[in-house]
């Protein structure tokens, strides 16, 4: 043991999309239960390259009392990885459904209508004033759910509002003042979160919640979750 630089990780910031993983070349980072971790203290070489590519600034390194860094153990540690599941963000693991791809047909081939009531649906575009937010039941998207479910817009756009976004890829600075902004001024009948499973999306739920007790209104709030083999996961 020796006082060295260490990676400490703030869990509160932390929104577990995996980004700080894919960053750590020695495999010192995993996410598990949806934050980011530090899977044995040698593999860590203290010198935070994994720190630049956390949006929610959850990273920082700090003097701290632990085993020397390793640079063997980490050689050994990666080659086993190269056999392992991947351990980073979930949602960067492949997958392949093809085995179960289910044919539907149906008894014309005229394309289904859209339920969609509204453009822009981006939320970095969309206007908080906009009429059609006035009392309406909003559906805050993951950008995924939309490709991923099959029913998306009978279920889920049919008599609501949307937008969109991507908790682990959008430039999210300012998504809480905006949705703020949207249920200050339109007397939001509901807000819905449609997310995906995997953990980083878990930040778009975050986002939803803080908006609404930032506003100091109380509008019903519910989380619906899909999986990403495209079904609806019971909440």
């Amino acid at each position: 043991m020796t006082i060295r630089k260490f990676i400490k990780i703030d869990e509160k910031k932390c929104n577990g999309c995996g980004q700080c993983v894919t960053s750590c070349a020695e495999g010192a980072l995993k996410i598990i239960n949806g934050k980011a971790k530090v899977v044995n203290e040698i593999f860590c070489d203290g010198l935070g390259a994994c720190i630049g590519s956390c949006p929610q600034n959850a990273l920082e390194i700090i003097e701290k009392d632990v085993a020397d860094f390793d640079e063997k153990a980490v050689e050994k540690h990666l080659e086993n990885k190269k056999h392992d599941i991947p351990c980073g963000c979930p949602g960067m693991a492949m997958k392949d459904f093809g085995k179960h791809e289910i044919e539907t047909k149906t008894k014309n081939s005229e394309a289904i209508p859209s339920k969609l009531k509204q453009w822009p649906i981006q939320l970095h575009l969309v206007n908080p004033a906009a009429p059609y937010f006035k009392n309406a039941n909003l559906v805050i998207a993951a950008s995924c759910t939309a490709f991923s479910f099959g029913a998306f817009h009978q279920k889920f756009l049919a008599n609501h509002r949307l937008v969109i976004a991507c908790p682990k890829l959008d430039r999210t600075e300012g998504y809480v003042e905006k949705l703020e902004q949207i249920i200050k001024e339109n007397n939001l009948a509901s807000i819905t979160v449609l997310r995906m499973e995997v953990p980083c999306c878990a930040g778009l739920t975050i986002l939803g919640k803080q908006a609404i007790a930032n506003s100091g209104k109380k509008v019903p709030f519910l989380e619906q979750i899909i999986s990403i083999q495209g079904n609806l996961v019971e909440s």
